[in-house]
């Protein structure tokens, strides 16, 4: 329970921030570029945090203390975001919350994933939680931002902030393993060509959604779009993420996590092909969103699981770490600049028909590179 608390708090900041942080830049008046930079912040943050901290972690065998000082110093530097109106300013304070916001989400994974080895399906059980938090936060964010302004959002999100601290003290410590634990090094394992393939997946899949998270709402809003509309379509994708979460024990019961990792790719070209030519179309938006539940929900827990049977137990805060480096980091980031300067020129149509190239390329190296074994299911 504590658990499944620290995500459902952890990822309502995220349904409050994701889809309107790109809305009020713009109120603010930044181009485009200032735009996905800023966007980009979280996923740069994920790139140099996580790798750190999941160090230290295993470095002092204690994630506890580390989730709630990253958690406290993340609430309390975002406090300055709201009272500044510069991109400088906005900047600097916005990238040192994130470097401590980025800390605590792959240290939970990996306390998380721990408990539930026994039965790798119910880590979905927890891990819905999670999306249940944001979906409340997005609908309810958008409505309430219909009713205040634009101008509220950063307030709305560092109360966010505050609860995640305060949840983060219920956690328990959890052993990252026993002391008569023997591996070789992670980077013997990172050098398997299979654990390549996967860590390559996960950073095209997370390149090809760096626009959707930096430019898909202000889509919407060019599309005609109001608040209330777009915080629904972004609880519409959450809410099917939740469904596919708690169906997961069945799901990878029958298949095996590297089918799994497959077929989230094939979705993922399917939505931003979508989005990329109908997204003013209400049905095919609300139809492309419901796709979120293979390629970030299934893709996520196959990921999650291939990381647990790759690496070896001392090394798990480690490899979360790289998980989140290679996907919502240098994927993520990369993705959401490149579409910062496609933007100007292509609009929706040639930004998300980037992603849904970016996800073929992942379909390809999944096919070629990460086949089923007999231990993944």
């Amino acid at each position: 329970m504590p658990f499944a608390l620290f995500y459902f708090c952890y990822f309502a900041f995220q349904g409050v921030f994701n889809p309107f942080w790109g809305l009020y830049l713009q109120s603010l008046s930044f181009t485009p570029w200032q735009i996905s930079v800023l966007v980009a912040l979280s996923t740069l943050a994920r790139i140099v945090a996580p790798g750190f901290w999941g160090w230290l972690a295993d470095r002092q065998q204690r994630r506890r203390p580390i989730v709630i000082a990253t958690s406290l110093a993340a609430a309390a530097i975002f406090a300055l975001v709201g009272q500044l109106h510069s991109f400088a300013g906005v900047f600097v304070t916005l990238a040192l919350a994130l470097f401590f916001w980025a800390a605590s989400l792959p240290l939970v994974e990996a306390s998380t994933a721990r408990l539930t080895r026994a039965q790798p399906g119910r880590y979905s059980r927890v891990r819905v939680w999670g999306s249940i938090g944001f979906v409340v936060a997005a609908t309810l964010g958008g409505y309430a931002l219909e009713w205040l302004s634009l101008a509220c959002l950063p307030w709305l999100a560092l109360g966010g902030l505050m609860v995640v601290a305060l949840v983060a003290f219920k956690l328990p410590e959890v052993a990252c393993h026993s002391a008569a634990d023997e591996a070789a090094s992670i980077w013997l394992t990172l050098r398997q060509p299979k654990v390549l393939a996967l860590f390559g997946c996960c950073f095209l899949m997370a390149f090809a959604h760096g626009p959707y998270y930096t430019f898909y709402s202000i889509g919407l809003k060019d599309a005609g779009y109001g608040k209330s509309l777009i915080g629904l379509l972004w609880s519409c994708g959450v809410v099917s993420e939740i469904l596919i979460f708690l169906a997961m024990p069945r799901i990878m019961g029958k298949l095996s996590l590297e089918r799994l990792m497959q077929l989230s790719l094939l979705a993922a070209v399917l939505r931003f092909g979508l989005i990329a030519g109908w997204v003013g179309i209400p049905l095919v938006a609300f139809g492309a969103q419901t796709l979120h539940a293979l390629t970030f929900a299934l893709h996520h827990a196959a990921s999650i699981g291939l990381i647990h049977r790759m690496f070896a137990p001392q090394h798990h805060g480690r490899a979360q770490g790289l998980y989140i480096i290679a996907s919502f980091g240098l994927g993520g980031s990369g993705g959401g600049l490149l579409a910062g300067l496609l933007w100007p020129q292509g609009g929706v149509c040639a930004t998300f028909a980037l992603s849904a190239l970016v996800a073929l390329l992942g379909v390809l190296v999944s096919l070629k590179w990460l086949s089923p074994s007999r231990e993944s299911h």
